[in-house]
């Protein structure tokens, strides 16, 4: 299996465990923290796929799909487009209300859409390509990929857990 090959796999888990956490939610469960100080399905969601738009577009040098194809007045947050998710205060967590569980599914397959032509044409070698300076040692498009797939991951798992904290609360 060729690199770009597993990494597809990878992200197609990712995209498998956000359907499961989120498809048939309501948008009162999208936004319900599971208990006090915790981030809700919605958040956990939007952020995990506003990671993988900005920082495939930026390793790849394209266009975020969440300002590029209108996700952004879509959602109508009350967020500067830029935003992310990333360091966010509870009350800006609390002001991601995430309109319906179908629209933020659909955000995320056009996401994964956009990962998937971009892996497309990955070689082995692009893995060895700098995308940020900024770090010491500076990050490898390799290493930025599994990044961004651990945080999916990780935040993906919350999610689910979430939802099965939801389930046990409603009986």
């Amino acid at each position: 299996m060729l690199a770009a090959e597993t990494l597809a796999d990878a992200f197609g888990r990712v995209r498998d465990v956000v359907r499961s956490a989120v498809d048939g939610l309501a948008p009162d469960d999208l936004t319900r923290a599971p208990a006090d100080g915790t981030n809700p399905i919605g958040w956990l969601v939007w952020h995990l796929t506003r990671i993988q738009d900005d920082h495939l577009a930026d390793a790849f040098d394209g266009d975020q799909v969440w300002t590029s194809q209108g996700w952004a007045d879509r959602f109508g947050l009350p967020l500067d487009p830029s935003d992310t998710g990333y360091g966010h205060s509870a009350d800006e967590v609390a002001s991601v209300r995430v309109p319906s569980a179908e629209l933020l599914l659909a955000y995320h397959e056009a996401v994964h859409a956009q990962t998937a032509e971009y892996l497309s044409s990955l070689l082995d070698e692009d893995l060895d390509r700098v995308v940020d300076t900024s770090w010491d040692p500076p990050v490898t498009l390799g290493v930025r990929l599994v990044s961004v797939i651990s945080d999916d991951l990780q935040h993906a798992g919350q999610a689910a857990y979430a939802r099965g904290m939801l389930r046990r609360a409603a009986g």
